[in-house]
């Protein structure tokens, strides 16, 4: 008598586990076709505010958050293989990032290892990092430049840690996506080691 419960027992709790599974595996299906029939990316890095961000139709101005795919260059390869971005739709296999403009046409900007400057303005937490968290080498790159028309300087200035235009230098019209604006967001843990 008590096997035969105790097999009725584990049969129902069976039941209900597959049960609840199915239901989270609908409720996330749903959702994530919700978030893409109304242009909404979750953004989950550190390198802007964790959180949703809804595409807009906005032009692309100074402080405004713009998705972008990267070119598709061995650096950008280099970054992929080290978990700096992500895998995804973009050329290469890269993923979207999201990043702030902190400079467009007519700026003057300069990037060395000390950081970047715009206009001679020195922008916080975008000193380059010489290594990664697991002490690999990072990129150092140098620009001295008038950006013209078709160049964006692309930043997270919220993040001391962010693979951002400090490693890879400006981003140019045709790779911006969308303009995209914060939903709810919440602040990130700075600590995090090198990534999007």
């Amino acid at each position: 008598m008590r096997t035969v419960l105790l097999v009725h027992v584990i049969f129902q709790s069976v039941r209900f586990l597959g049960l609840f599974v199915v239901v989270l595996a609908v409720l996330i299906f749903v959702t994530s076709l919700w978030m893409r029939m109304n242009h909404i990316y979750i953004n989950t890095t550190p390198s802007l505010p964790l959180g949703f961000y809804k595409i807009i139709d906005g032009p692309i101005h100074k402080g405004a958050h713009v998705a972008f795919c990267p070119p598709q260059t061995e650096l950008f390869d280099y970054a992929l293989a080290r978990g700096y971005i992500g895998s995804g739709n973009c050329p290469g296999g890269y993923s979207l990032l999201l990043k702030r403009v902190l400079a467009m046409a007519g700026d003057i900007v300069s990037i060395d290892q000390a950081g970047i400057a715009v206009n001679g303005d020195h922008l916080p937490n975008s000193a380059q990092l010489k290594a990664d968290a697991n002490n690999l080498p990072l990129p150092q790159y140098r620009l001295d430049a008038l950006l013209d028309d078709a160049e964006y300087l692309l930043v997270s200035d919220l993040h001391s840690h962010s693979f951002d235009a400090r490693y890879f230098g400006l981003i140019t019209h045709n790779q911006i996506q969308h303009v995209v604006s914060p939903v709810i967001t919440w602040s990130p843990n700075s600590k995090d080691p090198t990534h999007e």
